[in-house]
């Protein structure tokens, strides 16, 4: 059967594919997108989430991901028209606009200032771990997963870590495709919370990164409060959901792995976190889009202005033209290439904390616990979105 598609798409290159729920999704979310990119053309065109491009092949989505000039970030989220509700900054604004928003996070987020960080990570990371050991098992979604890089995160922010389960509620909605309470809903209640604690701050800042953004000197001006709004959502969405999923990943393909886990043991911190890039490369778990600036000629098929190209980046480090045997972690690894933290002018600025929080987490948890394996109650099915998932990871151990 034919799938409808723009007359300009080739019917060579139409898929009947729903990112956010692929085949074999829920087994292994990575080798179902691999399994997707081995099948199709590098750039393929699914009438799903309202019609939209795909990026598979490394190269190409690469491109797209970094080149400002002809594919714009003013719609990131799919579909289109969920997308064009998002409007946070500096996401969804393209250079040269979004540098001096930009400059605020990176300054805020720099590695030294990560680097300070770092006691304060394992101390949290250790206090998480030390009451379980006895125990031969825990909930590492729930009781380590969920907490750490919020903790860490909320404290970088300095707001209360009861208020985590509500922003990670809302945070949900702006990246699930099945999100329990609307896309917009999520976000109002983003700016509803927001409002009040960035008035307080402009009055008595504090030395926490809000602080620092909505205070800064933006060539002799500072944020309005739209801004303020915009851009601390945007950190907030950033700083309570991807850390955490990614930690699942990792988890469950240690517990799967003894050779891996030994190969980390025997490191010192500064070779756990050389292999983080590793990691990184093989579990990418961000799945965004591109708009189209222009109609233009691009890999063997016409783009037309206003169309999306869905980024899934974790498709670009599986590409075994770009890395060889990518399906294989081999932290031996030289010169990997992937886009986990995106590439050009939108390259995620919160790439240094997360390198750390799962450095420290993979160094602390072996030291305590080096032999685990994923419990027989464990629910190891992936979830897709913005943000990919496993559902919850429980580990066992001999006690």
């Amino acid at each position: 059967m034919s799938l409808a598609h723009p007359a300009h798409v080739p019917a060579d290159r139409v898929v009947d594919i729903d990112i956010y729920a692929l085949p074999g999704q829920r087994e292994d979310f990575h080798r179902a997108w691999k399994a997707l990119q081995d099948a199709a053309l590098p750039l393929v065109w699914t009438p799903r989430n309202e019609g939209h491009w795909i990026a598979l092949g490394g190269a190409v989505l690469a491109e797209v991901q970094s080149d400002h000039e002809r594919f714009s970030n003013r719609v990131i989220v799919l579909p289109k028209s969920v997308g064009e509700l998002h409007r946070l900054i500096p996401t969804t604004i393209d250079p040269p606009e979004h540098r001096p928003y930009r400059k605020l996070l990176n300054d805020g987020m720099a590695l030294a200032r990560v680097r300070r960080m770092h006691d304060e990570i394992r101390a949290a990371a250790a206090a998480l771990i030390e009451p379980v050991v006895p125990l031969g098992r825990c909930d590492f979604t729930g009781d380590f997963a969920e907490i750490l890089p919020i903790r860490i995160f909320l404290a970088l922010v300095d707001l209360p870590l009861a208020d985590a389960p509500r922003l990670r509620l809302w945070a949900s909605a702006m990246t699930r495709p099945d999100p329990p309470i609307p896309f917009e809903a999520g976000r109002q209640a983003f700016f509803d919370y927001l409002d009040p604690i960035i008035a307080a701050r402009r009055e008595a800042p504090g030395d926490d990164l809000l602080s620092r953004m909505i205070t800064a000197d933006m060539g002799g001006r500072r944020l309005d409060r739209d801004e303020a709004l915009s851009l601390c959502t945007q950190v907030l969405i950033a700083g309570v959901d991807t850390v955490v999923n990614f930690l699942g990943f990792v988890m469950l393909f240690l517990a799967r792995d003894p050779a891996a886990r030994a190969a980390l043991a025997g490191m010192d911190f500064n070779g756990v976190l050389a292999a983080t890039h590793e990691l990184f490369r093989r579990f990418g778990l961000v799945t965004i889009g591109r708009t189209v600036r222009a109609d233009m000629a691009f890999h063997g098929c016409t783009l037309k202005a206003g169309e999306m190209v869905c980024v899934p980046t974790q498709v670009h480090g599986l590409d075994e033209t770009v890395n060889p045997d990518p399906l294989r972690v081999d932290f031996a690894r030289r010169g990997a290439r992937h886009s986990a933290f995106g590439s050009g002018p939108h390259m995620c600025p919160g790439q240094e904390l997360a390198r750390a929080e799962v450095a420290i987490t993979i160094q602390e948890w072996l030291r305590r616990i080096p032999d685990f394996r994923l419990a027989p109650d464990a629910d190891p099915g992936c979830s897709g979105g913005i943000v990919g998932q496993v559902n919850r990871v429980i580990l066992e151990w001999d006690r």
